[in-house]
This record gives C-alpha cells, structure tokens and sequence, in this order.
C-alpha cells in the first residue's frame, strides 16, 4: 500500500448493462474480470472501497502451490488424482502471473525463489516426509530437506522449487488499467448490497444504480449476497505481519512457512538503499480476540530474536477463511450465479486459479478442477465434525460475550477502547474516544446478529462469527455484512 499509487475509478451513478457483473476487487475479482474480458465478455467490476485495497492489499504475495498440509490429506482423503488436479491447478496459477506480466510488460518484482513447509518439532519430520512425497506425486518439484538459510536450525522441510515471491498490489493495479482499456468498467466506492436473481440478474449498490448482468460472480472474501448456505461452512481468522529492513546479505533467499508456535511465515522483498524488506507472518487468531497486543509483541520478539532487526518498519493485519474440507469454494453456486472464497491464507494462487476456472464455467467450457474447487461438492466425512464445531463455538461464544456485558461499566472503559455493555436492560457496543467521548451503537451484527467485540490495538468492532469488521463510528470496514452498525438510540435496533 505504502509503496503504489492507486488510480481512481468513478463511483456508479448510473443503471448500465453487462455481460458480467463481479463483486469484489481483490485479486479473485481482477483476476476473474481480466480473464473474461481476455475471452470477449463484457465485464463491469464493482468495490465498495478501492481495488486491491482491501485483504489483497495487506497479503504479503507468496505465490506459490506449496501449501502447507495439504498434498497428504488430499491424496488420503480424495485420492491421488484429486491432489495432482489440486497441485496442477495451483502451479498453473503460479505460472500464469509471471507470464501475464511478462506478456504485458508489468514490472511487478517477481522473483522465482524455492517455497519451503518446515518443521522445527523432531516428533513431526516423519509426517513432513509423507508430506514432501505426497507433493512430489501430486507433480510438484518437491524434495525433503534437512537444512535452509533460515538464521536458526530445522528439523526437516518440504521444499517446491521455482515458485513466486512478488508485488500483487502493483501487478493488480496495472491489471486493472489493462481491463479498463481494454473495455472493462470498473466502479468503486460502490457497494453491492441486494441481488435479486433471473434473466438478466440485477445488482444494486448503495449508490442507487444497479448493474444488469446475464452471470455474476461474487468474489469478496466472505461471500456477501446470495450465499448464505456457505456461512456454516467458512471460518475466518485473522493474521499479524511485521516488516522490517534488513541486509541484503540476511536474505535467508526463499519463502518459508511452519505451523509451529501459531505460524510463522518469511519471505523478503527489494527495499531501498539495496537493502530487504523482510515480512514475517503469524499468531493466527479469530476476529474478536482480545489479546492482539500481546500477540504484535510476541511476533515482533521472535523476528527481533531470529533476525537481528532495529525498528519494525510496518505491522499490520490480514484476514482470511478455512473452508470446512481446507479446499476453496469456486464455482457455480446456482445458475448464472459464482463465487470464489475459502482460501485458506494462500489466496494469491487460489485466486489467480478462480480467475482461470471461473471464466472456463462462465463460457461454458470444462476444467479439470471444476469437481475439486466445486462450493456444491458434497464431503460429509471431512466437513461435518468441523461445521458442527463451528456452529456449537458460535452458540457458546455468545453465552459467554452476554454474561460478559452483565459485567461491565461504560465507567469501566478507557479512552480509545471499547465493550459490549448491558445499560438498562440493553446491549450496548459502546467506544470511548481519545477525548472522552462515549459512541453507542447496537451490538448486533447486521449480517447475522452475532454480538461484535472491539479490538482495542486496531480500534475496530469485529465480529467473531464471520469476521465482519466496522469501524468506531460503525461504519462497515469488511464484509458480509453490507450495513453499518446502527447508533442505538434507533428503535430500530431494540433487543
């Protein structure tokens, strides 16, 4: 964000017509609005902030099929056609970017460097092992190792040579210029909140216009219109990322990641003055937690500890959703209807994927990995446990976030922080700023009524069920939900 300059695009102050209409203007949505365009539709793209803004905004652009985890259970579970479609389709992906911007001249700091999953734990070498053989089936170039260039020892690690470190901000963006021209519209600051489904389906915004469109895609992280089978099935959780300088001759020259000590994820990227920017990733939570602080200073720590650093240049947080089975939902939901979510914190290739897959389906050709990414596919055995988990965590959360408000005071809160209060026999989601001030709204999230709790480190009202976020004065920051967070004194809001 800190380091590309956005161009702007118009708000939608008019009804217009198109072949397409896709929701969302993160690297799912470009990705998918290019490629139809590419294959002659007529594309309009609606944001209701600003492209490549949002969580695509704040990814640290690991391009890569080495996901963590993943190649085993597939083959397991699925079988090992299922995990050579699913490697397939990632590294296709991965290929796909470095060729687009080679094709189309976008300087996007792509390197090709080797991915690595390691472990540090000896007791987990052996299923790392089964891991790294699982991917080399799948077709990846894969091998086990014993030793990096990471600046403290591992146990083993799995690694997948030739994949893609880069700037998706500044590859998005140039993307986006190259739709335009090629006539592709894009609308920001135009939030799409009402669906109404036929021949053509209609699209409204909060802008008052409406776009008409034979198919559309929604590709907003959590799927905010028309998807609501998916609630159940999607899990959001939250990330830290801490960046700072360091020596070129630091580069520990590759990407890397371990679910160990709550994830950690590194990779580096050109800086100034010769020097990198290394990006460590970790302390992966779910929306409402009210640790966030410690959380920073332990990422910040263990990169102090491991990499010598000074001053931390930028921190910040990102979000994404794990789908019950850990494979993406993308595809075709009902006719004439898609989406693209669930990716599993590796959203650079998955989207680049849905881009590809969801185009061929909207065209009406086949793909190999329809099946796969399918968010109608049926896995009772993997889902069920994970969905009824979810379902009895909600119902258990909100037990606990009531008997929680029966304890509080607004007397109770300090400047720039925030809580849910029982005042007079209502919820409250109260937020005292830096001056004193008490702002009260209601504490319901507009998407599904779960009680939002408020993140003292960033200043922001989240809820824990599906990872809404809003703003002190309530205004939506991040979907579903497509409303704000009402002042309470609105009748409208009594509980």
């Amino acid at each position: 964000m800190a380091s590309t300059r956005p161009r702007s695009y118009p708000v939608l102050d008019e009804d217009v017509d198109a072949d397409v209409a896709v929701i969302g203007g993160g690297i799912a949505g470009i990705a998918t609005a290019w490629e139809l365009v590419e294959a002659g539709r007529s594309v309009v793209l609606l944001e209701a902030d600003r492209i490549a803004a949002g969580v695509t905004g704040y990814t640290t652009g690991r391009l890569s099929a080495a996901h963590p985890w993943i190649f085993a259970q597939l083959r397991d579970a699925h079988g090992a056609d299922t995990a050579r479609l699913y490697a397939r389709s990632q590294q296709e992906a991965v290929d796909h970017v470095v060729a687009t911007a080679e094709r189309l001249g976008i300087e996007a700091d792509i390197e090709r460097r080797p991915s690595h999953v390691y472990v540090e734990r000896p007791d987990r070498v052996e299923d790392l092992r089964a891991e790294a053989e699982a991917a080399r089936e799948a077709g990846l170039p894969a091998s086990f190792v014993t030793s990096t260039d990471l600046p403290y020892p591992v146990a083993g690690a799995l690694r997948v040579e030739d994949q893609v470190q880069f700037h998706p901000r500044r590859y998005l963006l140039a993307l986006a210029e190259r739709f335009t021209k090629a006539g592709g519209r894009i609308y920001e600051r135009s939030r799409a909140v009402e669906l109404a489904q036929g021949q053509p389906s209609r699209v409204a915004t909060d802008t008052g216009a409406t776009v008409r469109a034979r198919d559309v895609v929604v590709a907003t992280l959590f799927p905010a219109l028309g998807t609501r089978a998916l609630d159940s099935r999607l899990t959001p959780l939250r990330e830290l990322v801490v960046a700072a300088p360091i020596a070129a001759e630091s580069d520990p020259g590759a990407l890397y990641i371990t679910r160990e000590e709550n994830t950690r994820s590194v990779r580096t990227a050109p800086y100034r003055d010769g020097r990198r920017l290394l990006l460590v990733t970790g302390e992966s939570f779910p929306p409402g937690t009210t640790d966030v602080a410690d959380r920073q200073r332990r990422l910040v720590e263990w990169t102090r500890r491991h990499f010598r650093i000074d001053d931390v240049a930028y921190w910040w947080s990102a979000q994404d959703l794990d789908t019950a089975d850990k494979i993406p939902y993308v595809g075709r939901v009902e006719d004439h209807l898609y989406v693209a979510t669930g990716y599993a914190r590796s959203g650079m290739s998955h989207g680049v994927m849905s881009g590809r897959l969801l185009t061929r389906l909207i065209c009406g050709e086949d793909s190999p990995w329809a099946d796969l990414y399918s968010p109608t596919r049926d896995h009772p055995r993997q889902e069920v446990s994970t969905v009824s988990q979810t379902v009895a965590t909600k119902a258990k959360r909100t037990v606990i976030d009531h008997l929680h408000a029966m304890t509080r005071s607004a007397d109770d809160l300090r400047r720039g922080s925030g809580a849910v209060i029982r005042h007079d026999g209502r919820l409250q989601a109260i937020y005292k700023d830096d001056k004193g001030n008490a702002h009260v709204l209601s504490p319901h999230c507009p998407h599904s009524g779960c009680l939002v709790r408020f993140n003292d480190t960033e200043r922001v009202w989240e809820c824990p069920c599906h990872g809404c976020r809003f703003a002190p004065d309530g205004s939506v920051l991040q979907g579903p939900a497509i409303s704000s967070l009402p002042v309470a004194d609105d009748p409208s809001v009594t509980r």
